[in-house]
């Protein structure tokens, strides 16, 4: 393997490591028929720098829990003394396939059974993923971590600046790939991304400096028709919990129907435990792209 020194583009270096991983890797299929169906389509990838101005705005609006760059890998790596421009977070978005998503735009209540093994073997393959990217550059000479799936990782019970989340990560790939110009938020909190919400994330901390993505938005709801225009709304009638409204996603009352309603309707019809939904990631406007805005009406947030 060559140092990243030695390679001219070492953003397209990551890119191709992760598409290759995705599109060639025979750990990528479903294994539901006889045939091995893909579980994700190809990746979107995109690089912010740990310098980033949004990932201490994160950590001010989320809690004081919540890391910056920085502040994992010095915890993984500390004895490496490191500046935050001197670090690039590496994102991926991991798009479902039209399979997946056309079985989950029939379901009403609880996720199909492709969506529910999306979530679980899927998710698997992004865990490896993570892993060989980090591998991947630690032999080019460049140490790296996935917040995710580090040990340190944690969910925490948290109220910060008078908004009650009930609970929330030391790190969310989602607001990674935000920053990296992968898309922005909606209504019910997905991602909205140029392959649409019904996608996963993926992220790497990594020792090396890449130029970051451009964002090609400057609002957080840039791509959500309600925020933009007023319309939309279907993500709400999609919520088997009642827990999207127009103050936005009720973070409880999804965990408490995936981790109820879900997981026993998982476990009994399709043999495993996991807690997926994916209801308000399908058959709404932004599944598989960024919906077309008509007009820019802002909704009045707070």
């Amino acid at each position: 393997m060559k140092s990243t020194k030695q390679i001219k583009d070492p953003a397209n270096w990551l890119e191709t490591i992760v598409k290759d991983y995705i599109n060639e890797s025979p750990e990528n299929v479903f294994k539901i028929q006889e045939e091995n169906e893909k579980i994700w389509e190809d990746p979107l990838i995109g690089f912010s720098n740990g310098n980033d101005p949004l990932y201490q705005e994160y950590k001010k609006h989320i809690g004081s829990f919540y890391w910056t760059p920085v502040e994992i890998f010095t915890k993984t790596f500390p004895q490496i003394k490191v500046s935050p421009d001197q670090l690039t977070v590496i994102s991926w978005i991991l798009p479902q396939t039209e399979a997946t998503k056309s079985d989950n735009r029939r379901q009403t209540h609880v996720p199909s059974e492709r969506w529910a093994k999306a979530r679980k073997y899927g998710e698997e393959v992004n865990k490896r993923l993570r892993e060989h990217v980090v591998a991947l550059l630690k032999k080019a000479g460049h140490e790296a971590v996935a917040p995710f799936i580090s040990p340190l990782f944690e969910m925490k019970a948290t109220t910060c600046n008078s908004v009650e989340y009930h609970y929330a990560s030391t790190w969310s790939e989602r607001h990674a790939a935000y920053a990296s110009g992968l898309g922005t938020f909606g209504l019910c909190d997905g991602l909205i991304t140029p392959k649409g919400k019904a996608v996963r994330c993926g992220s790497v901390v990594a020792h090396i400096q890449i130029p970051p993505t451009k964002r090609p938005y400057h609002d957080h709801h840039a791509y959500c028709l309600f925020f933009t225009e007023g319309s939309c709304k279907k993500c709400i009638k999609r919520c088997p919990a009642g827990a999207i409204t127009e103050a936005g996603h009720n973070k409880m009352k999804c965990y408490q129907y995936t981790n109820t309603i879900c997981v026993d309707y998982i476990k009994s019809h399709y043999g495993f435990k996991d807690t997926p939904c994916g209801l308000c990631q399908t058959d709404v406007p932004c599944e598989s792209e960024i919906p077309k805005i008509r007009k820019q009406k802002r909704v009045k947030q707070g």
